[in-house]
């Protein structure tokens, strides 16, 4: 064998090695988001609900439907907002919004560098339409400023004014469609009566994990990037092996959620990623490895025989979720 041959060998083994597998086929819990349809499922639950009661599913990286495997975390159903409203129809209520300043003091939609075919506007509008449709729903929303200008972000465009500045412009031109104390303060734990027909901002993170303060819900005053006191997202996977490391914090933080204060809200990421474990295959699973979702479903549906029945969910951020997981999610309230 030649030197140059046994190079060739030696790249293709380390790819082989190193490039995650496909994710696991769709069942209902993983990609089969149409699945689902729950456009009201909010109506028959009670004005006095306080939002952090209920089990609520969500997206992570709601609009992220390009890039390729290692960036797309969602079933693509279209742009300019269309994969958002499948979401809703499905039942989705938390949705994971990021956004990069773009010239003209607007927002676009990305994921990294890669941009995804909408804007905020799109959001907003898809938010509108839904919620005048169905107006005994709320939406949550949690608002990342994506970019950093580091390898592999984006980067804002120059000259423009500051990220709240901006959204502050988003929020005056639809007031009707925001619950105001989510965003002029840091908002008391409302009750779904106070919100239905509203998007309630619970949180907005600035491009390095901050938070800016005076927006969304004062409950979450140290939800920076990555986990805090109420927020589960321990969202590095090394590798595919990891999934079971993922599936085991998703699953702690689920039951203290079941077992912890009603009146707390606890947003349990459900996703991961690395270099050597694509969203999809921590979703979905990969080389025989279960991933974050058909455990999910699984464990949800275990009995008192098994272990600790989950009685509240919380927010469950999801990538690639199943019809039969959202409507799991949805029955425990």
């Amino acid at each position: 064998m030649t030197r140059a041959a046994a190079v060739l060998l030696l790249t293709a083994a380390v790819l082989a090695a190193t490039t995650p597998a496909a994710a696991e086929a769709a069942d209902s819990s993983y990609r089969t988001l149409s699945g689902a349809t729950n456009p009201d499922w909010m109506r028959g639950l009670a004005d006095s609900r306080s939002l952090a009661s209920l089990s609520v599913p969500g997206t992570h990286e709601t609009m992220s439907i390009h890039g390729g495997a290692w960036t797309q975390t969602q079933e693509d159903f279209g742009d300019s907002g269309g994969t958002l409203a499948a979401q809703l129809t499905a039942g989705i209520r938390m949705i994971d919004i990021r956004a990069r300043v773009n010239d003209g003091n607007t927002f676009t939609i990305h994921h990294g560098s890669t941009y995804q075919n909408a804007n905020f506007d799109d959001v907003l509008g898809k938010l509108s339409a839904f919620l005048a449709a169905h107006p005994g729903e709320t939406v949550l929303m949690r608002l990342k400023q994506e970019c950093t200008g580091e390898v592999g972000s984006c980067t804002d465009a120059s000259g423009q004014n500051s990220f709240t500045q901006i959204f502050d412009s988003y929020v005056a031109e639809n007031r009707a469609l925001w619950w105001t104390p989510s965003v002029s303060g840091d908002a008391a734990m409302p009750t779904l009566g106070d919100v239905r027909g509203k998007v309630v901002l619970v949180v907005m993170n600035g491009a390095h994990g901050g938070r800016f303060a005076g927006y969304g819900l004062g409950q979450f005053g140290d939800w920076n990037d990555g986990s805090s006191t109420y927020v589960q997202d321990n969202y590095n996977v090394p590798n595919v092996g990891a999934i079971a490391t993922k599936r085991d914090q998703v699953r702690r933080f689920l039951d203290a959620t079941s077992a912890g204060d009603p009146a707390r809200m606890y947003v349990n990421f459900g996703s991961g990623a690395s270099v050597f474990a694509q969203p999809q295959s921590v979703a979905g699973g990969a080389l025989g490895v279960q991933g974050v979702d058909p455990f999910l479903l699984i464990y949800l549906n275990q009995g008192a025989d098994v272990h600790t029945p989950v009685t509240r969910t919380g927010v469950l951020m999801l990538d690639f979720p199943g019809g039969g997981l959202i409507n799991k999610i949805i029955s425990l309230d």
